[in-house]
């Protein structure tokens, strides 16, 4: 099931940090994509840009229990981002439930089951009929940011 990618950009000067950067809408070797750039900083707290959307416009939890995990069309600059997801059962901004990819040059289709995702500062194990919000991230070292996102999809074996 395709997902409508909304996408916005949020960068950790939310919490006092210094990293700069954006996102914006381009075509990348023929793929239409939303692109995540900037440079990730360590200074002052912060450390991370990220571009997320909501599953819902209207913030309300979607059930994506019936189906095996994410799956996207992704390129970049060979870094290593997150994804983190958000669900109905977490109440501050810095829990989430994440995994890691790595963004090479050439656009690849990554398949990332539900299982792989992690709990993060919370005692709460995902719950996939509480998913609300997805984000790809830059974050936790200093570095330049790169990452295309053409296509994301929910897909079940």
């Amino acid at each position: 099931m395709d997902l409508s990618l909304a996408w916005e950009y949020v960068a950790d000067g939310v919490m006092g940090g210094v990293s700069e950067g954006k996102m914006r809408q381009e075509t990348r070797q023929g793929h239409k994509a939303s692109v995540l750039y900037g440079d990730v900083s360590m200074d002052n707290s912060g450390g991370f840009v990220q571009m997320a959307f909501d599953l819902r416009p209207d913030g309300i939890a979607f059930d994506a229990s019936n189906w095996t995990g994410l799956e996207l069309d992704v390129s970049g600059n060979g870094e290593r981002y997150d994804i983190r997801l958000r669900t109905d059962q977490l109440t501050r901004p810095w829990k989430s439930f994440r995994t890691e990819f790595t963004a090479a040059p050439e656009w690849q289709t990554l398949k990332i089951p539900s299982s792989t995702f992690k709990s993060h500062k919370t005692d709460a194990l995902f719950d996939a009929a509480q998913l609300r919000r997805i984000g790809v991230l830059a974050i936790g070292r200093e570095f330049q940011t790169d990452v295309a996102v053409a296509n994301m999809r929910l897909y079940r074996v």
